[in-house]
């Protein structure tokens, strides 16, 4: 079973920058689509982002230019580079399989953008 740790969340100003990483154990993480999600408190988690294997990405309109998906495979990592913030970022966020599996769901890691 794959597992799933997210790192590089924290507090940031509107306009600033994070990047995520969310490192995978298992040898076969180059074949699985991955995707980025988040959850706001009173809210329902949401896809922000996803990649496949091949590399190609989709995103959620209102982070369009402004996050960027990648993934490292020989590093078993995928990055959401996050740029612009905005206070409707604020959010824990999740990495898991696209579509997402429920047993692996990991703890997040909280961004908040805030003045």
């Amino acid at each position: 079973q794959v597992q799933l740790v997210e790192s590089g969340g924290g507090l940031v100003q509107p306009g600033g920058s994070l990047r995520l990483s969310c490192a995978a154990s298992g040898s076969i993480f180059s074949v699985y689509a991955m995707g980025w999600y988040r959850q706001a408190p009173g809210k329902q988690r949401e896809l922000v982002a996803g990649i496949i294997s091949g590399g190609n990405t989709n995103y959620r309109d209102s982070v369009k230019g402004r996050f960027t998906i990648s993934r490292d495979n020989a590093k078993n990592t995928v990055y959401l580079q996050m740029n612009s913030l905005k206070p409707e970022d604020t959010a824990v966020y999740y990495c898991n399989f696209l579509p997402s599996k429920a047993s692996s769901w990991g703890q997040g890691t909280q961004v908040t953008v805030s003045s």
